[in-house]
């Protein structure tokens, strides 16, 4: 009988990002021969997309019983142990680490990134991951945990193994625009780059990363063309042709770098400037400058491409530390 892994994140709730790296975790599980277990607020449609087990996340029979299950708990990837979204948020990743904990389980803080947090938020994540493993995806978030009095290492978010289907043909041409549906001060400022955009000849395509809560934002680019997906291969292929992206969505930043296309990020949360800042990729704030979007775009400004190998590199390495 293969050990059993349980996967505790912000799954089954329709976010392209979340599905990424839920793939990505479940295909590395599943590669050292072991068993992945999605605590998923969709469990049964996870348990069918990922062909791994899943659990209710929400129920406490369901989530208990996964937790005694499993060997291995790992919290995360994502963005879970920030206070920004709401205190409940936290406290109910905490709730389950403190659970693992208490039933002798190994518990590994994977691939996270650590904040925003409040003092008192702080001092929560402090006391409850004390003497655990904890990587970090981005180097702001080992300055975080340095500020709690905590150490971390620092690996990469496993949406970056990822790969593109295989030979499809790349339009340089072609410009990806990835919104946010609550980040309202980037949109005017992003229609005005699709405009320039397609006067420039380019390609626009408005691409939305969680359809109940971007589709919005993304018909109001006025771009050529919208893809509207909660399935992280369509979003990553759909990258991979184009020859630039704009994201507000943090992942399509990150599935830009799994496929190689260059990329510019709008930062409205401190994880996609910590994310460019590590890719060597320009990042804006929540009200960008057209123009300078519009500069990168054309121009197709590259990333550091050695460190986003090295990132690959540190978030396959993270697998085998945590899981060894």
């Amino acid at each position: 009988m293969s050990r059993r892994v349980a996967v505790s994140g912000y799954y089954g709730f329709g976010n392209t990002g979340d599905e990424a790296i839920a793939l990505a975790i479940t295909r590395e599980i599943r590669k050292r021969g072991m068993t992945p277990l999605l605590l998923s607020n969709t469990p049964q449609e996870s348990a069918q997309t990922f062909g791994s087990e899943a659990a209710a996340r929400m129920k406490p029979l369901p989530l208990l019983s996964a937790v005694a299950r499993s060997s291995v708990l790992l919290s995360g990837g994502g963005g879970l142990l920030q206070d920004k979204t709401s205190a409940r948020t936290l406290s109910y990743y905490l709730g389950v680490i403190r659970l693992a904990r208490m039933m002798g389980k190994r518990v590994v803080i994977f691939n996270q990134s650590v904040g925003p947090l409040s003092p008192e938020g702080g001092r929560k994540v402090a006391a409850a991951l004390a003497g655990l493993r904890i990587i970090v995806r981005d180097g702001a978030s080992l300055e975080t945990l340095e500020g709690l009095g905590l150490k971390g290492e620092l690996g990469g978010d496993p949406a970056l193994l990822l790969s593109p289907t295989p030979e499809l043909p790349r339009n340089l041409q072609s410009v990806i625009i990835a919104p946010r549906g609550d980040v309202i001060e980037a949109l005017q400022p992003l229609q005005e780059v699709t405009v320039q955009l397609r006067r420039a000849g380019r390609h626009v395509t408005a691409l939305s990363f969680m359809p109940d809560h971007d589709d919005v934002a993304a018909h109001a680019l006025s771009a050529n063309v919208v893809v509207s997906t909660r399935d992280p291969q369509t979003a990553l292929d759909t990258i991979a042709r184009s020859g630039y992206v704009i994201g507000v969505r943090l992942h399509a930043l990150i599935l830009a770098a799994a496929a190689g296309t260059p990329f510019s990020g709008i930062a409205y949360d401190p994880k996609v400037q910590g994310f460019c800042a590590d890719a060597g990729a320009p990042s804006h704030p929540v009200s960008p400058t057209p123009s300078t979007l519009l500069d990168e775009a054309v121009r197709r400004v590259t990333p550091d491409w050695n460190a986003i190998e090295d990132m690959k590199l540190r978030a396959s390495h993270s697998f085998i530390r945590a899981l060894n």
